[in-house]
């Protein structure tokens, strides 16, 4: 039987590197992809075949992909979109400099190299096209709107894409993860250095609050799963005969999917803001 291939964006740490490991222990053939030349290097060197694919770089999204199906003979069974970022910080001290710049890496580079896998899918007739969202695909979250903003907009274009390959076998699935122990937290720092001048805003003292845990605070919540929670669920996704539209990952994700099936706006915002 062919071994089946999937290419992984954002392989180097957290989902994508625990995906691509358990992925090939269950007998796929990984591309496991990175936007920095040292991990591809790294995951190399662990056996792995790793693409430079970095979201915010075009060129790297094509010859990123011309090398994954040079290696497989034009064919790619499944592609797992992965790599993300969050910038914290509230809503009104964004720049929208800001927002352009995580849309790139958290939607358009997706869309892109989404767009180009299609046709390889429709000309060989199956395919799985897997993006990792977020509780926060869903609801909306304080100090968040960045991210939030990113994962809402994927979600929506997700579903259209769903339903627009609905007459191919080219299955369109989501999965939505909450607290994942990653580094996803000390990567957002930076981004929040570079972009809110927190000192000069009116939320200066609810900054001072949340800093702590912004940069303190590494220990793992309470509802919170390793990676290798994520990679069940995208296996069960790449090998059901019917995958499901979305798959939630921790507690969390379900009680949020729960509540705002059954509160109203007010009442959920209420239930949020309680933290």
């Amino acid at each position: 039987m062919t071994q089946k291939s999937i290419l992984i964006t954002g392989s180097s740490s957290g989902i994508g590197y625990d995906a691509a490991h358990g992925l090939r222990t269950a007998g796929w053939r990984v591309f496991a992809s990175c936007r920095k030349p040292e991990d591809c290097e790294r995951l190399r060197s662990e056996g792995f075949e790793s693409p430079l694919i970095d979201y915010t770089n075009a060129e790297s999204i094509v010859t990123g992909l011309a090398e994954t199906l040079e290696a497989t003979g034009g064919t790619l069974d499944a592609l797992y979109n992965n790599g993300a970022y969050a910038c914290p910080g509230a809503v009104e001290d964004l720049p929208t400099d800001a927002l352009r710049e995580i849309f790139e890496t958290n939607l358009f580079g997706w869309h892109e190299l989404t767009r180009l896998v299609v046709p390889v899918m429709r000309a060989q007739g199956h395919g799985r096209i897997i993006s990792c969202s977020s509780v926060l695909g869903f609801i909306g979250y304080k100090w968040r709107g960045a991210y939030v903003a990113t994962k809402f907009a994927l979600e929506g274009l997700t579903d259209v894409l769903r339903q627009e390959l609905s007459d191919t076998d080219i299955k369109v699935v989501l999965i939505e993860p909450g607290p994942i122990t990653s580094e996803f937290r000390k990567n957002a720092v930076s981004h929040f250095e570079k972009w809110i001048d927190w000192k000069n805003s009116a939320r200066r003292d609810a900054y001072r609050e949340e800093l702590d845990r912004l940069y303190t605070d590494t220990k793992p919540g309470k509802f919170e799963l390793p990676p290798s929670a994520v990679t069940k669920k995208i296996l069960h996704a790449l090998t059901s005969q019917r995958p499901k539209p979305r798959y939630y990952v921790t507690t969390p994700t379900y009680l949020m999917g729960f509540l705002r099936r059954i509160l109203s706006t007010r009442l959920l915002d209420a239930v949020i803001l309680r933290g």
